[in-house]
């Protein structure tokens, strides 16, 4: 399913994903630049508004940023809040 998305432990998946029916909220911090990135993964850091190296943003868990997250899954750190 979406396992492969964070760079995280199946347990924790496996509660992110319960919790994401509560509407759980997740920590994600930026740890790899985006430099030499195509233009669509800068987009995406921005649009979840990280802006700067560790820098961090909490939201709740919706379809739309666990999906902002898959795609971006290699240049942040996800944790569960």
């Amino acid at each position: 399913m979406l396992l492969w998305i964070y760079n995280i432990s199946i347990h924790n998946f496996q509660s992110i994903i319960y919790n994401y029916k509560i509407m759980a909220k997740i920590k994600v911090t930026q740890v790899k630049s985006v430099i030499d990135r195509s233009k669509r993964q800068k987009a995406t850091m921005i649009a979840l508004g990280l802006k700067k190296m560790n820098s961090s943003v909490v939201h709740e868990t919706t379809p739309q940023i666990l999906g902002m997250v898959a795609k971006i899954n290699h240049l942040v750190k996800v944790e569960q809040m």
